[in-house]
């Protein structure tokens, strides 16, 4: 299953927010086989969301959309997404019925627009706040208040899987240029996804969906490279 995130908000693009929304969900789609292929942060427009949305719900098998839901004057991205399918908005009767008997609040004193989503689309409840997620072909529409967000990905996990990939890290105490021929013959010998990132010590990934190659490609690695002097690192 292959993926793409979209991030919605000025604030991150601005750098006022740091972005562990997709952060977060990138691990927890990753853990669940999924890979992730796209991470874009849009800004709150409608034009921009909708445009980045149609493309991405053509070229992956979901869109998950994060931020800018709600009644307020920039919660523009469910109006962007109806446009992005060609429907209209409409208040979801499901949405207001939980948000009554399950959030506690009285329809009349919800702001107008609370609960409207593109017409076609399956509210996702949200158990941590108000505004109701969506579900729509295949464009999945979060909070971006985090705490909303998990709770509510909490409700549609078991909607995301593919092929796990098994995880070997190998820490090493040599200058990434160093490592070059053991990394390219690495690659010949093993069947493996390998990730290299350097910083006081370079990190080398290794990722596979046999556990038995991982294993026997991060043995081989660690036989031919200096470890750091502290091996918990």
């Amino acid at each position: 299953m292959r993926v793409a995130l979209v991030s919605v908000g000025d604030e991150l693009l601005a750098g006022d927010t740091v972005n562990t929304n997709a952060a977060w969900l990138a691990r927890q789609l990753t853990d669940r086989g999924v890979t992730v292929e796209r991470v874009t942060a849009v800004p709150d427009r409608r034009e921009d969301i909708a445009r980045v949305v149609n493309e991405y719900r053509a070229e992956y098998d979901a869109v998950l959309v994060t931020g800018g839901i709600g009644p307020t004057h920039d919660d523009v991205t469910m109006e962007a997404v109806a446009a992005a399918v060609g429907q209209p908005m409409e208040a979801s009767d499901a949405a207001l019925e939980y948000i009554e008997t399950q959030r506690g609040y009285a329809r009349e004193d919800l702001t107008d627009g609370t609960a409207g989503i593109p017409a076609g689309g399956t509210f996702i409840p949200n158990p941590e706040g108000v505004a109701p997620g969506c579900h729509v072909e295949n464009i999945y529409v979060l909070p971006g208040v985090p705490e909303e967000m998990r709770g509510m990905f909490g409700e549609i996990a078991d909607q995301f899987s593919g092929t796990v990939q098994h995880v070997e890290r190998v820490t090493v105490d040599e200058p990434e240029s160093a490592l070059l021929d053991r990394i390219e013959e690495l690659r010949g010998r093993f069947d493996v996804t390998i990730g290299v990132y350097p910083g006081e010590y370079v990190r080398v990934k290794l990722s596979g969906p046999d556990s038995v190659t991982v294993e026997s490609a991060a043995s081989w690695l660690r036989e031919r490279v200096e470890a750091p002097d502290d091996q918990s690192r």
